[in-house]
């Protein structure tokens, strides 16, 4: 079974039937959200994604199992998501991105794809440039549910992923992931990953002495050689 995490597409999103395909909680203000007549959300979703993705660039990963996908995470200045408005301890701060949707499907959770996407975040912003931070709106407990839907993703979750608390809120707490740690963090796993291979790869012969010649001008002497009798 092969794993990976690759850029979020209009293609890629339209194959993941996830039940947030269609919810504009995020990217529409209430007021522009209940103009949207019923059937055309999903095209609503889609416009929205296709403004990002041309005037900010990527803005999520999806997970693929076996070429499929089967999670994503979108994640995109504040001004784009309008929605987050809506949270008790709005707003983001200014210098991070929010990490709005996260969602696995249900017969791939437990396996590790969550911090797969978390992880290839990450990287993108890291290697962006110029993006000190992310956060994301934590769900705690059964007394959330963000206006009766669970949008936000769970708290205990993004704790375990690197987040740590910046806002706290009995229900929804704002938390933040800091770049700079996440690089450090990455680049010992990187580290820790190359003194591994070093133990199990074979040793590899040691190379040959290479003969050395005697520069000109050098009054370093070479040992004579030793004639043989009769010569």
């Amino acid at each position: 079974m092969s794993r990976k995490v690759a850029p979020l597409t209009l293609d890629r999103f339209e194959e993941l039937h996830a039940p947030c395909r269609s919810c504009l909680f995020w990217e529409l203000d209430p007021v522009r959200r209940g103009r949207v007549l019923p059937g055309e959300e999903a095209g609503e979703k889609d416009a929205w994604l296709s403004r990002v993705l041309r005037e900010w660039g990527s803005c999520g990963r999806v997970v693929l199992v076996d070429d499929q996908p089967v999670g994503y995470v979108i994640y995109v200045p504040a001004a784009y998501v309008p929605g987050a408005a809506g949270f008790p301890t709005a707003p983001v701060s200014s210098d991070a991105v929010l990490m709005t949707t996260m969602w696995v499907h249900p017969d791939h959770r437990g396996g590790g794809l969550g911090r797969m996407l978390i992880q290839g975040m990450a990287r993108d912003l890291i290697e962006r440039g110029g993006i000190r931070a992310v956060e994301a709106f934590g769900d705690r407990g059964m007394r959330s549910g963000v206006h009766g839907q669970r949008c936000a993703a769970p708290e205990p979750f993004l704790a375990r992923v690197g987040f740590k608390t910046h806002r706290p809120h009995p229900t929804a707490p704002r938390l933040r992931m800091d770049l700079r740690g996440a690089l450090r963090w990455r680049e010992e796993v990187e580290g820790a990953l190359e003194r591994l291979l070093g133990v199990v790869r074979p040793k590899q012969p040691a190379p040959k002495a290479t003969r050395t010649f005697r520069r000109a001008g050098s009054k370093t002497r070479l040992p004579r050689r030793r004639e043989a009798p009769g010569q």
